[in-house]
């Protein structure tokens, strides 16, 4: 059913399918919140909203969420972040890092790819699906510049380099992970 009511025209039809819950409140002003819980909408709206824009605001909020969930769920296959890894290794190695696979892994949490020298086996994060994907392309880059340097020297810190976009995708993720509380950031911050 929830796939059947992922864009919705109308609250009744929210309401009726017993997937919308409103909240009203008279020290809620100006804005209006939605949360899910489970499969339902938990709408939060000030007292003073009339029952149209009640209705506005709960098929807005709705259709947002579900928007995002379409997106992240439509991310790039396994098949086709293989794709990706190949046509960077190209770009940026001239071939030369040839993965035995890659492919998204929910047990990551703390880095965000991984590389195993032995196998060649690529795992990236599939937090990553929700990030812009030149963040994934960093990543991956990164993870293929594994296969022909295993250490983080000078010679992988060259190959990494290639990609236009490390230093960038390198902050990002680190202020990520630092505001998520992942990882703790000591010391004066690199010159």
């Amino acid at each position: 059913m929830g796939e059947q009511l992922a864009t919705v025209r109308s609250a009744d039809s929210l309401r009726e399918s017993g997937l919308l819950e409103v909240r009203r409140s008279a020290r809620r002003k100006k804005t209006v919140q939605a949360r899910m819980r489970g499969k339902s909408m938990v709408l939060y709206v000030p007292d003073r909203l009339s029952r149209t824009q009640e209705d506005e605001w709960a098929v807005t909020m709705w259709n947002q969420i579900h928007g995002r969930r379409r997106a992240r769920n439509q991310a790039m296959s396994d098949e086709a972040l293989a794709g990706r890894a190949r046509a960077l290794s190209e770009r940026y190695f001239d071939g030369a890092a040839v993965p035995s696979s890659v492919r998204w892994v929910g047990n990551q949490h703390t880095r965000w790819g991984s590389t195993s020298i032995q196998s060649g086996a690529i795992r990236l994060s599939d937090r990553l699906k929700a990030m812009p994907p030149w963040l994934t392309d960093s990543v991956l880059v990164h993870e293929l510049a594994h296969l022909i340097e295993p250490s983080h020297n000078a010679a992988f810190r060259e190959l990494v380099g290639r990609y236009p976009y490390t230093e960038r995708s390198d902050a990002f993720l680190e202020g990520f992970s630092y505001g998520a509380g992942w990882k703790q950031v000591d010391g004066p911050p690199p010159e």
